[in-house]
């Protein structure tokens, strides 16, 4: 990485606000909307808006990125208009204005950082591998904000959250302005045509499973805060469980540069699905049992720290050239968009019908089919 200093410190600013900005949404946001007098269903698709949008926005900004090359451009035009986007959530708390505030924010917001992901691993050049020594400040700035602003919510109540939201996406805004581009780089790799890598069959495996991961996190993603606080957790304690799992994700960013040469993709992969199937199985049974939740939590550290390494790992891998752009947006499009809207809206439909435990259940379920995917098609297959 060239000036290494000088670009660490703008690249981990980025991922800082990014993720503070989801910490302050996934745990708190169905508590935010409840406090608005949302019932189950409703909350479950106002949070599927979130994912969906991730279906079309980061195909088409990362076509615009890679014909045009001015990718952090893009990605600062994004950022100011997500901010100025989501302040309409000030103006009405009705559902329809709330819906249509969530797809132009999210619009907007999630477009921004599967090219920043492409422009981070640009900068890093041969030492992709260590992108997880910059990606660690998101997940520290996840555990800020849940930490922070559990005990604020506590004491001010839900109403506060959309002004915090508003700050931490304006930093978003000024740490792009930050960041210089890498152009070249991309378009100076050889690289195959796009519908080809697609035919691929270790591709398509990869995206079906990164779509069944990401679905079977619905539950927790739309509903892990209510559940708990119906089992009586206090809004500081959950921050506390919420910031506990990503601890457990930092721990794995530190270690990936290391486990990626020694036991390979594949295998860190099956072995997250793995594990992510036994974490949905605990929260399903034992909610009301502090312990267990706590040993839930560090599971996160698979469920998404290693799952999430590998996937952009493997994508870098596999869309390269002018393509890298374009497989960071399918990869966010088909697994945070599709599966992440998938799982939020079953989430919301299941949770009225058979119950908070039996979701999580179907989470499960949903994981081990992912599990199965992975084990049957890609186990043969050798990666880097």
């Amino acid at each position: 990485m060239t000036q290494p200093r000088f670009l660490y410190w703008r690249l981990s600013g980025f991922y800082l606000f990014y993720f503070a900005t989801l910490g302050a949404l996934l745990p708190y946001w169905s508590l935010y909307l409840r406090s608005e007098g949302f019932g189950a269903a409703e909350i479950g698709e106002l949070v599927a808006i979130l994912m969906a949008t991730r279906l079309i926005a980061p195909a088409l900004w990362g076509w615009l990125a890679d014909r045009s090359g001015r990718r952090i451009l893009i990605i600062q035009i994004a950022s100011l208009l997500a901010a100025l986007i989501f302040a309409g959530v000030l103006v009405d708390s009705s559902y329809r204005w709330l819906a249509l505030v969530m797809i132009g924010f999210s619009f907007f917001w999630n477009a921004a950082l599967p090219q920043f992901e492409a422009i981070t691993l640009s900068h890093l050049g041969a030492s992709s591998h260590r992108y997880s020594h910059v990606r660690l400040w998101g997940s520290i700035g996840f555990i800020l904000a849940v930490a922070a602003l559990g005990p604020l919510l506590d004491t001010y109540g839900p109403g506060l959250l959309p002004y915090i939201l508003l700050l931490l996406l304006g930093g978003i805004w000024v740490a792009s302005l930050l960041v210089p581009d890498h152009p070249g780089l991309a378009s100076s790799q050889p690289h195959a045509p796009l519908r080809q890598v697609l035919r691929r069959p270790e591709v398509v495996a990869l995206l079906l499973v990164c779509f069944l991961m990401q679905a079977s996190h619905g539950p927790y993603y739309t509903f892990f805060t209510l559940y708990l606080e119906d089992y009586g957790y206090s809004r500081s304690a959950i921050g506390q469980l919420w910031a506990l799992g990503v601890i457990a994700e930092i721990g794995v960013f530190l270690m990936m540069h290391r486990w990626l040469p020694r036991f390979g993709a594949c295998r860190l992969l099956i072995a997250s699905l793995a594990l992510t199937t036994l974490r949905w199985l605990l929260i399903a049974g034992f909610g009301d049992h502090l312990s267990i939740i706590l040993g839930a939590q560090l599971l996160h550290a698979a469920s998404f720290g290693v799952h999430h390494a590998v996937a952009i790992h493997l994508i870098h891998q596999y869309f390269v050239g002018r393509n890298q752009g374009r497989g960071q947006a399918l990869y966010s499009s088909l697994s945070f968009g599709a599966g992440g809207a998938v799982g939020s809206l079953a989430a919301g439909y299941l949770w009225t019908a058979v119950g908070a435990q039996w979701t999580y259940v179907a989470a499960a379920a949903i994981s081990g089919l992912a599990w199965a995917v992975a084990w049957r098609r890609l186990r043969p297959v050798r990666f880097g």
